[in-house]
């Protein structure tokens, strides 16, 4: 799509700034957004709009943002043309490849990544034609505990239960806040009407987190819970569950292994061994397993506080677990399983292995999905021998602040041979960059949104044409993609709305991009159905509850019972105005106090030694085994005693970022004290919470 400006009218498309997708009304008029409000008649979001969804045209409009290819001499950034750009890239990383392995050259990709269809469906062949094992994503340092349950239990990666939170009477909830997320592995817009439609039926929505979130407000029931003791607070409520003969299984019965193991692994952990551990009476640990166990619709989840911590690979499996013996797996108000019009499950197959087939070179930490750990990628780069990274490709990716021990990574990229970002801004990470190849994005791409379907409440489709045309410099993502493969490789692979257009036409509801460009706000295709055992991708077909490599990562849990907790720990903190850290440059999102601060209950502020300093709005150090940062303090009894918070995402003070709202408010990052050494030993994922820190005034109150 080219030309000078769109014309005026009305333009629907769904948001594609985060997991909701929810879907919006955009007005234009002579060639500009004047009004974003969301679309009433949108089936999933059914009007609900965030902040977020708002900054669209500011992010069009950003001058920050490049439009055409940047090479890096010294200090300056020089324009260069496309094609010059993307001969250049494939050269030297083909130069690196050829001198030191395919291995040598290393990928990281970003959330963004799977927010855009035209980079899902086209950085893959361009990863093919690249050939290299050090594969690095978002993924290990967020989700991956989810997808390592669902692959041992189900048999795929993506075959993620969802909450059918529409239906459910029963909403328990772990280390989540999605009245912030809206969702987040489960699609959900609209959390605070969702969950007061489960109030006004007369359900419970209960939840366990260290912070008193906002998802607190809309809550029945709230719970302080020590960080990294969920998998020991769900093992306890299965361990009452099993002793009371609670457990039901319904049709699951007929292709369910592994219910005796299970019984017997969860023995150890019962509600008084676990109390003082996770902080939570036993009293209220028995009396909430038997009220999930006799909901008639209940659903058990848990999300970040769950996965990003030493026992996320247990936490989300132990979840999995309680959902299905207590007959809240695969029914009517319970975790489900989507049908996506796009379905990238259809081709699958069956009895796939999925993590340990090559590992790590400096610490031996297996892969998965053909992913390793991001937590080791410093180690990587700076420890020499055969294999060493010598070259970075990042993909609509932060690093340096999205993953532990930023600091460290900052300086591993300045030693790189080569290092390329396909990205529209200058920031930490792409600062470090020999070239940037920034795409084209947001109003002015054509999207479906391949994976959030997968993980949608409600099964719909939605596929939008571009609203704004691109200028004549600038390149849409699978056209950046598409040439690199085609100079690597002498292909250029497929475009995606062929690849989309296939898929949809083979999906489960037979349609096309033609039919749903004619329908703006969407298609319903319905709630979620039952989909089990037709959907499992186990090799025998069966649902496995107690796979043997999480029995043989339980003797740790257990380990942990008797560990005494850290005075006081460090967790992150979602907000509904930021998204990862690359939203802090749209003046209207930074607007209002100073976000950037450090959550501290006011008994630990009064205990601590130099508490006569720790006042509201006084400076502090913050200092852990990896590094320190100096940031203003919070005083708010919302936070567990014991507990601090640091919110991600920021840290833009760094020199080179050219993002200059998001330089006028820098803040500190959270990842410059987590410890990349930390990682959860079953999956390999980084443990972002539950790092133990001392804290330090450092100057009076603030004027």
């Amino acid at each position: 799509m080219t030309g000078t400006v769109p014309a005026d009218g009305v333009y629907y498309r769904a948001c594609n700034l985060c997991e909701a997708i929810c879907g919006l009304q955009l007005t234009v008029q002579a060639g500009k957004v004047v009004d974003v409000r969301g679309d009433l008649q949108d089936p999933l979001s059914r009007g609900h709009i965030c902040p977020k969804g708002t900054a669209l045209p500011d992010l069009h409009a950003d001058p920050d943002r490049l439009k055409t290819p940047v090479r890096r001499e010294g200090t300056t950034w020089v324009p260069m043309e496309w094609d010059e750009a993307l001969d250049l890239v494939a050269r030297r990383l083909r130069e690196v490849q050829q001198q030191h392995g395919p291995d040598a050259v290393a990928t990281f990709q970003g959330n963004p990544s799977v927010h855009n269809s035209g980079t899902l469906l086209s950085a893959s062949s361009f990863l093919k034609a690249l050939g290299t094992r050090s594969r690095f994503t978002a993924t290990s340092t967020d989700q991956l505990p989810h997808h390592f349950a669902a692959a041992e239990m189900l048999g795929h990666p993506l075959l993620l239960p969802i909450p059918d939170i529409d239906r459910t009477d029963f909403f328990l909830v772990f280390g989540a806040n999605p009245l912030v997320s809206n969702g987040s592995i489960m699609t959900a817009p609209g959390m605070r009407e969702r969950l007061k439609a489960v109030r006004a039926r007369g359900g419970r929505v209960v939840l366990f987190d260290p912070r008193r979130s906002e998802t607190a407000s809309a809550a029945t029931e709230f719970h302080f819970i020590r960080p990294g003791t969920d998998a020991l607070l769900i093992a306890a409520l299965l361990n009452v569950i099993f002793a009371e003969k609670l457990v039901k299984l319904g049709h699951l019965a007929d292709f369910t292994d592994g219910l005796e193991e299970l019984r017997q692994a969860v023995q150890p952990f019962t509600p008084e061994q676990v109390s003082g551990k996770a902080g939570v009476a036993a009293d209220v640990i028995r009396s909430l397993a038997r009220e999930f166990a006799g909901a008639r619709r209940g659903v058990a989840y848990g999300r970040m506080g769950l996965s990003v911590q030493e026992f996320g690979g247990l936490g989300q499996w132990l979840l999995n677990a309680l959902n299905v013996v207590t007959g809240h797996f695969d029914t009517e108000g319970g975790a489900m399983f989507p049908r996506p019009a796009f379905d990238l499950l259809m081709r699958a197959k069956k009895g796939e292995t999925w993590h340990g087939r090559y590992r790590t070179r400096v610490r031996g930490l297996p892969e998965f999905d053909g992913e390793l750990p991001s937590a080791t990628l410093t180690e990587e780069i700076t420890t020499p021998g055969a294999g060493q990274i010598r070259a970075l490709v990042t993909v609509a990716g932060n690093p340096v602040l999205s993953t532990p021990g930023g600091q460290k990574l900052d300086g591993a990229l300045g030693g790189l041979d080569f290092m390329v970002s396909i990205d529209p801004y200058l920031n930490e990470t792409t600062r470090h960059a020999h070239v940037i190849l920034p795409p084209a994005f947001g109003l002015e791409t054509a999207h479906y949104d391949v994976i959030f379907h997968h993980f949608a409440v409600r099964n719909t489709a939605r596929f939008n044409l571009p609203i704004f045309p691109i200028s004549a410099e600038q390149r849409f993502d699978h056209q950046i993609f598409m040439g690199l493969t085609e100079r690597l490789s002498g292909k250029a692979g497929s475009a995606p709305q062929e690849r989309l257009e296939l898929g949809l036409r083979h999906g489960p509801y037979r349609t096309s991009l033609a039919e749903l460009a004619t329908q703006p706000h969407g298609v319903d295709f319905g709630p979620l159905h039952p989909g089990l055992p037709g959907r499992l991708l186990t090799a025998d077909g069966r649902l496995h509850l107690c796979p043997p490599v999480m029995l043989a990562d339980l003797p740790r849990l257990q380990r942990a019972l008797h560990c005494p907790p850290p005075a006081l720990v460090l967790i992150g903190r979602r907000q509904l105005r930021s998204n990862n850290s690359w939203m802090h440059n749209v003046p209207r999102l930074m607007r209002g106090p100073e976000r950037c601060t450090l959550y501290m209950h006011p008994a630990d502020a009064a205990g601590l030694a130099d508490a006569a300093g720790l006042a509201e709005g006084a400076e502090v150090e913050v200092t852990t085994e990896t590094g320190a940062v100096r940031v203003p303090l919070e005083l708010t009894d919302t936070l567990m005693p014991g507990v601090v918070s640091l919110p991600h995402g920021f840290g833009h003070g760094l020199v080179g970022v050219g993002q200059r709202v998001a330089a006028a408010r820098p803040g500190v990052s959270l990842n410059d004290l987590t410890d990349p050494a930390r990682v959860d030993a079953l999956t390999g994922n980084a443990v972002l919470n539950g790092t133990p820190v001392t804290v330090r005034a450092v100057s009076g109150a603030a004027d």
